[in-house]
């Protein structure tokens, strides 16, 4: 069995979140938009955006997530492989890197359900401050 650093499961973990709420925006996208009696075999061109001004805001909610997802995680991502690279990516780095994910989790489920802009926005702040920490911890390590 081939070794690897352990700050990869939260990598993992927050991937198949994604997953989840790319499953979750299409389920209730679709039938939002079945309602609105939008003809998607027909439908050409458009974007996401557009139907904001004819499916219940609610409906979007988790496609909004889902886009928020392709986002700062990405700034995780790489800052996470960069401490599973520098041999940083255990202790103190690890439990901060499942603290991003954890929070990122909560972001999703709160946005997606009762979008409370101020939780959101602490949650979202809190995530901000890990990925901070493991910036931090990573240029130590290097410089």
């Amino acid at each position: 069995m081939t070794e690897h650093s352990p700050i990869l499961a939260p990598v993992v973990i927050l991937i198949a979140w994604s997953l989840v709420m790319w499953l979750w925006m299409y389920a209730t996208r679709i039938p939002a938009m079945n309602a609105a009696k939008i003809d998607t075999k027909n439908l050409i061109g458009g974007s996401g955006a557009d139907l904001k001004a004819v499916i219940p805001p609610k409906a979007q909610w988790p496609a909004d997530n889902y886009n928020h997802l392709m986002e700062q995680p990405t700034l995780f991502y790489a800052i996470a492989l960069t401490h599973a690279l520098l041999g940083t990516g255990h202790g103190m780095n690890l439990w901060i890197a499942w603290g991003y994910v954890g929070l990122r989790i909560l972001h999703s489920i709160v946005q997606a359900t009762v979008n409370r802009v101020i939780v959101r926005f602490t949650i979202f702040s809190l995530a901000t401050i890990c990925l901070i920490a493991l910036t931090l911890h990573a240029a130590m390590a290097i410089f």
